[in-house]
C-alpha cells in the first residue's frame, strides 16, 4: 500500500512516499536521495520493492529544496535538520514497528549517517557513499560512517567518489562494474541490502517450504 504526503520541516515541506507491506512491518526503512537526483533513482526503487516484499515499511524522503524545485542542494546543516524532522514524525507515527533503519544514496547516505544516532536509528544503509570528491582522496568523509551502529555500504568498484573501507560495525559490499549511479544491476544491489537486513531480523526470512 502506497501513501504520499508532505511533512513540514523547519526548512520547508518535505515529500514522503511511504510503501507498506501487506502484513505488520518488521522494520521501517527511511531513505534519502542524492544531491541532484530524486527518490526514483533505480537503486532506491529496487530497494523499495525488495524490502516491502520482505516485510519492511519503506519511506522515501524528498528534501525540501527538491520539493521547491531547486537542483542545487541545501547546506548540510539544513539537510540534516529537515531529514531529522521527517524521521521524528515517522518514528512517532510507527512507534509499534520494532526497528528504525535509515539510509539513502550518495548525499542521502551522508545525511542518514550524520543524524542516525540522534534520530534513534538501529542501523544504516549507505548506497554509493561518496567517500571523497572525485580526484580528491585527501578530502575523506570516512568519519561520517563511524556511528557505532551496524552499517551496510554498497558501492561500485568504478565509483569516482571512492569506496569506503570495512571497519567496526561497517560492512562494505563492492559491486563489480558499477559506477556511482548503481544502475547496472539495481535488483542485485537491493538483494544485498535485504540479505543484510535479515541478519538483524529487520526483514522477514525467506519463506520455507
Amino acid at each position: 500500500m502506497r501513501r504520499d504526503e508532505e511533512i513540514e520541516t523547519p526548512r520547508g515541506p518535505a515529500m514522503v512516499q511511504l510503501d507498506l507491506p501487506g502484513a505488520e512491518p518488521v522494520s521501517l526503512l527511511v531513505l534519502g536521495h542524492g544531491a541532484g537526483g530524486g527518490v526514483d533513482a533505480p537503486d532506491l526503487v529496487a530497494l523499495r520493492d525488495a524490502a516491502v516484499a520482505a516485510g519492511v515499511a519503506v519511506a522515501r524522503v524528498t528534501q525540501p529544496y527538491r520539493v521547491a524545485g531547486r537542483r542545487a542542494p541545501a547546506p548540510a546543516a539544513h539537510l540534516d535538520e529537515a531529514w531529522s524532522a521527517v524521521v521524528d514524525v515517522l518514528r512517532d507515527r510507527y512507534r509499534s514497528v520494532p526497528a528504525l533503519v535509515v539510509g539513502g544514496r550518495s548525499s542521502g547516505a551522508r545525511v542518514a549517517c550524520r543524524t542516525a544516532v540522534s534520530t534513534g536509528a538501529a542501523g544504516i544503509v549507505a548506497l554509493a557513499f561518496p567517500l571523497h570528491p572525485p580526484g580528491r582522496p585527501e578530502r575523506s568523509r570516512a568519519g561520517e560512517l563511524l556511528t557505532g551502529l551496524p552499517t551496510l555500504v554498497v558501492n561500485g568498484d568504478r565509483d569516482p567518489f571512492g569506496v569506503p573501507a570495512t571497519g567496526p560495525d561497517i560492512r562494505v559490499v563492492v559491486r563489480p562494474g558499477e559506477r556511482h549511479d548503481l544502475r547496472r544491476d539495481p535488483a542485485g544491489v537491493a538483494s544485498e541490502v535485504v540479505a543484510w537486513l535479515r541478519t538483524y531480523d529487520w526483514a522477514r526470512p525467506f519463506p520455507t517450504a
